[in-house]
């Protein structure tokens, strides 16, 4: 058996004890990017080389592979790599990076559990490694400014969204002079140059808004439990807008035209999940999608120079006119 076919069956071994029920051939065929016989084959194997594993048919008639989760010993085993440490390393450096002290806190108690688990040996071994590791990748910080998050009220939010509970918060709004108190029920969190809690009013008609975090001026957990919208998809509530912000009216057809010079960068960004490019005879690329969010489009747009022109919307296109210059050396 090649070292490949080891370490894959070894893989194998880790999702079936770390699922519940097992891991079945289509799982198997998705991890590891085969096809069906080659699954059946890796099963085959898998079975020969544990035969403690358990067999079984679940409800869809699906054949699943489960090993018991009762030797502590299979973790030692297989100790933890220095590129998974490095791995959670970097998810808890971005967690904090990107204002989410909760989810980079508990990432840091994982990573301390798992190495607690192994060898003392091992585990000086792992860390060094993995430090190396991650000075070599260069991942120290993400550079350009950003948004100072407020780590108490991120607490509030996150202790909130999990219960889940309602919201009693100080909000001062667009227009507002002074906040004014609202009772929400957070279901979300939008992240970019500004950050939004996507949460809908406890006494409205059901639709959600969006909060920017920056003028939520006190929050507190009101003793509520609330249900959530099992039909609500944040993803695709997030992508109805081309950054976090959102207007009812400017939601439609959007069209950029990138210069033959500039369609190759162009292709390497996503400007939007649903985005169709389209490359023109002349070499010139177009991109079609369907967002709000005018301004930001215009900060973004701005980048790029006279290498891009709108096509639509109108109103988009007359923000831009005249702010498209010609003297940037490079592109984004």
């Amino acid at each position: 058996m090649s070292y490949t076919k080891a370490a894959d069956l070894l893989r194998l071994a880790d999702m079936a004890t770390a699922r519940f029920d097992g891991v079945s051939l289509q799982e198997i065929t998705e991890e590891f990017g085969c096809d069906h016989r080659t699954a059946q084959r890796m099963a085959r194997a898998f079975e020969a080389a544990f035969p403690q594993v358990e067999v079984k048919d679940d409800e869809d008639r699906r054949r699943r592979w489960r090993l018991p989760r009762s030797d502590p010993r299979w973790l030692q085993a297989q100790g933890l790599r220095d590129s998974e440490l490095a791995a959670l390393d970097m998810a808890a450096q971005r967690a904090e990076r990107d204002g989410a002290p909760d989810e980079a806190k508990h990432l840091c108690a994982l990573r301390d559990r798992l190495l607690a688990a192994m060898p003392s040996s091992l585990a000086r071994r792992t860390e060094a490694d993995a430090e190396a590791l991650l000075e070599a990748q260069g991942f120290a910080s993400r550079p350009g400014p950003r948004i100072v998050a407020d780590a108490s009220l991120l607490g509030v939010l996150t202790e909130a969204m999990r219960a889940p509970w309602r919201l009693r918060v100080s909000y001062r709004g667009a227009r507002d002079d002074r906040p004014r108190e609202r009772l929400i029920e957070p279901h979300g969190l939008l992240l970019g140059t500004r950050r939004y809690l996507v949460a809908r009013p406890a006494d409205g008609d059901g639709t959600m808004r969006r909060f920017r975090l920056d003028r939520i001026e006190t929050a507190e957990i009101a003793a509520e439990s609330f249900r959530r919208d099992l039909d609500f998809d944040l993803a695709a509530y997030a992508s109805r807008a081309f950054g976090p912000y959102y207007v009812d009216d400017e939601y439609g057809p959007v069209t950029w035209r990138f210069s033959p010079d500039a369609t190759a960068t162009a292709r390497q960004f996503v400007f939007h999940p649903d985005q169709s490019m389209t490359e023109e005879p002349d070499g010139s690329l177009i991109v079609r999608f369907e967002a709000s969010g005018h301004l930001e489009m215009a900060w973004h747009l701005y980048m790029w120079g006279n290498r891009v022109e709108v096509l639509e919307p109108a109103t988009l296109r007359e923000m831009v006119h005249h702010h498209r210059r010609a003297d940037f050396p490079v592109l984004p």
